[in-house]
C-alpha cells in the first residue's frame, strides 16, 4: 500500500469517528407541533335538539387538557348548579360534561370553552369551541353583537361578561342583583367585541359586567357595570357599544371602635362629604371633639377630650336619608403622640406647595416661628392655608429656578388637640432649572364646555389637570419629562370633577375622549410641544 493511500484511509477513518461523535446526544425533534387538536365526534351530536342526556362527551384525535376552565368556560343561559367538567389537572382523549342542573324546557344552551382546551404536549388551543344543544325542537339562532369600552380608561377590562335579561312579567330593574341573565357571553382575555349567540326572538335588557366573583350578578362594591340606554328587540342588525364603569358606592357607615386613647375610628363606604357624627351620650361642659380623615383609607377619626370614665359612648351617624346609631366600647388606652410629616421631601415644583401634616389634630399654629431662606440667605415671604379635615397646612411661596430653600420651624409652632408641641424642624427643598422641564400646549377643537383636561401616566394616574370653560389653548408648563396621555372629560354638570354613572338611576358616566393613539414623542426637557385633539360630535 503506498503512503498516499494509507494517509487517505486514516483520514477517512478519523472523519467517520468525528461524524459518529457529532451524532451522539439528543436527536433533532423536528419542527414544533403547532396544530391544535381535532374533534373526532361528540356524544350527543353538537347542535342536538330534544336533548335529554345528563352527560356530554367530546372526543379528540390526541390527548387534551383543560386550562383555566373556571374562567374560560361560559355557559349560556347560566346554570344554577355548575356542571362537572373533566379532565381537570390531567389529560384525556375526551372531555366529559356531567350536567347537574335541571335544564329549562324549549331552551337553547351553549357551552363556550374559550381557549381552555389545549393539546397535552405543546399547549396548542382549540380556540373558542362551542357545544350547543336545545331541549326543544329547534336551535335558537339569533345574535346580538357589539363592543366594550371603558368609561375612564384607554383600554377596557378583560374577561367582561355581556348579558341579556328577558323583558317579561317577572322583569324589574333589581333583577341584576338577584338572578343570572337569560343569555351570557364573555370577551375573554383578548377581545373588546362581543357576540351573544343562539338567542330566541324577544325584547331584552343588555348589560355588561366585570364580574369579579363570577356569580353572574351585579355587586356594587366589587363589579363594574355597563348598560344600554334602552331595551333592545331581537332580531337586530345593530352593533351595540357598552361603556363599563364603577358606580360610586351608596353611603354606608361601618361599626366604629376605639383604637387609642380618645380616638375613635369611623369607617364608611361611598362619599363621606356631609357625613355627620354626633355624640348622643351625656358629656361634661368641657367636652370637645375634632374629626380628621385618613389620607388613604375610607376612614374618619373622631378625637375627643377630656378622658371619660364610662364603659361606652353612643353616637348617631347620618347623611341624607341614612341614619344609624352606634355604641362604642371605651377603655383606657395610650393616646397618640404628635408626629409632624411633610411633603415633598427634596425637589419641589415652581407651583407646588409645601405641606405640613400632624398625626393628631393641629389646633394652634404660630407662623412667626417659621422662616424660609433661599440659597442667597434672603428671607422668602410665604402664606399658609389650613385644611381641617386633612389636618394639613399648605405653605406657599414664590420659587425661582435652580434655587435652594431652607425651611426652619421653631419649637411650639404647632400645638395639637392634646396640648403636645413640636420640636425644631428643618427642611431643605430644591428647584430644578427651567431647562429640566418641558412645556405642552393643548388645542381642543369641537368641545362642549366645561371640560376637564388631564395628562395621565401609563397607569392612568392623573399627573396634571386643567379645567376650561371656553375655547382656549391650554398651557401645561414646567412638566416633568416623560410619556403622558391626554384625556378630556365633558363636565356635564359643571362640578369640576368626573362623575360616574348609576344603573338604577339610568345615568351614564360622563363622556371622556382620548387623544387618538399615543403621543409621537415623550414630553422632553427643554422642548415646547403642541398636541391637537379634534373631538367628534
Amino acid at each position: 500500500m503506498n503512503k498516499t493511500l494509507s494517509n487517505f484511509i486514516i483520514a477517512a477513518f478519523i472523519g467517520l469517528v468525528f461524524i459518529n461523535c457529532a451524532n451522539r446526544g439528543n436527536p433533532d425533534g423536528g419542527p414544533k407541533d403547532e396544530t391544535p387538536p381535532v374533534i373526532e365526534k361528540t356524544e350527543p351530536d353538537n347542535y342536538s335538539t330534544n336533548f335529554k342526556s345528563k352527560e356530554i362527551k367530546i372526543y379528540f384525535d390526541e390527548y387534551v387538557k383543560m386550562k383555566d376552565v373556571q374562567k374560560q368556560l361560559v355557559i349560556s343561559p347560566p346554570m344554577t348548579t355548575q356542571p362537572e367538567i373533566s379532565p381537570i389537572g390531567g389529560a384525556s382523549k375526551y372531555i366529559t360534561i356531567k350536567i347537574k342542573d335541571t335544564l329549562q324546557p324549549n331552551t337553547t344552551y351553549a357551552f363556550n370553552f374559550g381557549n381552555s382546551i389545549t393539546d397535552n404536549n405543546e399547549g396548542n388551543p382549540y380556540p373558542y369551541y362551542r357545544y350547543v344543544l336545545s331541549t326543544g325542537d329547534y336551535i335558537d339562532s339569533l345574535t346580538v353583537k357589539g363592543n366594550i369600552v371603558d368609561a375612564i380608561k384607554r383600554e377596557p377590562e378583560t374577561f367582561v361578561s355581556v348579558a341579556l335579561y328577558e323583558i317579561d312579567s317577572t322583569f324589574n330593574d333589581s333583577i341584576i342583583y338577584k338572578k343570572p341573565p337569560k343569555y351570557i357571553t364573555n370577551t375573554l382575555d383578548s377581545l373588546t367585541t362581543f357576540s351573544i349567540e343562539n338567542i330566541k326572538a324577544g325584547k331584552y335588557m343588555l348589560i355588561a359586567l366585570k364580574d369579579n366573583n363570577d356569580d353572574n350578578k351585579f355587586q356594587q362594591k366589587i363589579d363594574k357595570i355597563a348598560f344600554y340606554k334602552s331595551f333592545i328587540d331581537v332580531p337586530t342588525d345593530s352593533l351595540y357599544t357598552l361603556k363599563l364603569f364603577s358606580e360610586e358606592l351608596d353611603f354606608n357607615a361601618t361599626r366604629p371602635k376605639l383604637i387609642s386613647g380618645e380616638k375613635i375610628i369611623f369607617g364608611y363606604e361611598g362619599d363621606y362629604k356631609n357625613m355627620q357624627i354626633a355624640i348622643t351620650s351625656d358629656t361634661p361642659d368641657e367636652f370637645v371633639s375634632r374629626i380628621t380623615k385618613d389620607e388613604k383609607a375610607d376612614t374618619l377619626y373622631y378625637w375627643y377630650k377630656p378622658r371619660l370614665e364610662v364603659d361606652s359612648l353612643l353616637f348617631k351617624v347620618s347623611k341624607g336619608d341614612f341614619e344609624k346609631d352606634f355604641t362604642v366600647r371605651i377603655s383606657e388606652q395610650k393616646r397618640d403622640s404628635l408626629n409632624i410629616t411633610s411633603s415633598p421631601s427634596s425637589s419641589i415644583g415652581y407651583d407646588e406647595s409645601f405641606k405640613i401634616s400632624g398625626s393628631t389634630p393641629l389646633i394652634e399654629f404660630d407662623n412667626s416661628k417659621i422662616s424660609i431662606m433661599d440659597k442667597d440667605s434672603m428671607d422668602v415671604n410665604f402664606t399658609t392655608k389650613f385644611d381641617m379635615i386633612s389636618n394639613t397646612y399648605d405653605i406657599n411661596f414664590d420659587k425661582t429656578e435652580d434655587n435652594t430653600y431652607k425651611i426652619q420651624i421653631l419649637p411650639e409652632a404647632f400645638i395639637d388637640f392634646f396640648d403636645d408641641k413640636n420640636d425644631t424642624l428643618n427642611y431643605t427643598l430644591k428647584t430644578k432649572k427651567e431647562s429640566d422641564y418641558g412645556n405642552l400646549k393643548v388645542i381642543i377643537n369641537n368641545a362642549t364646555y366645561p371640560i376637564i383636561v388631564q395628562l395621565t401616566n401609563n397607569s392612568e394616574e392623573v399627573i396634571y389637570e386643567k379645567v376650561s370653560e371656553k375655547q382656549e389653548a391650554l398651557d401645561f408648563l414646567n412638566i416633568n419629562p416623560g410619556k403622558y396621555f391626554l384625556r378630556v372629560i365633558f363636565d356635564t354638570n359643571g362640578n369640576g370633577k368626573y362623575d360616574s354613572g348609576n344603573y338604577l338611576k339610568k345615568i351614564q358616566p360622563e363622556r371622556i375622549s382620548f387623544l387618538p393613539g399615543e403621543p409621537d414623542d415623550d414630553i422632553r426637557a427643554g422642548w415646547n410641544d403642541v398636541w391637537t385633539i379634534n373631538l367628534l360630535d
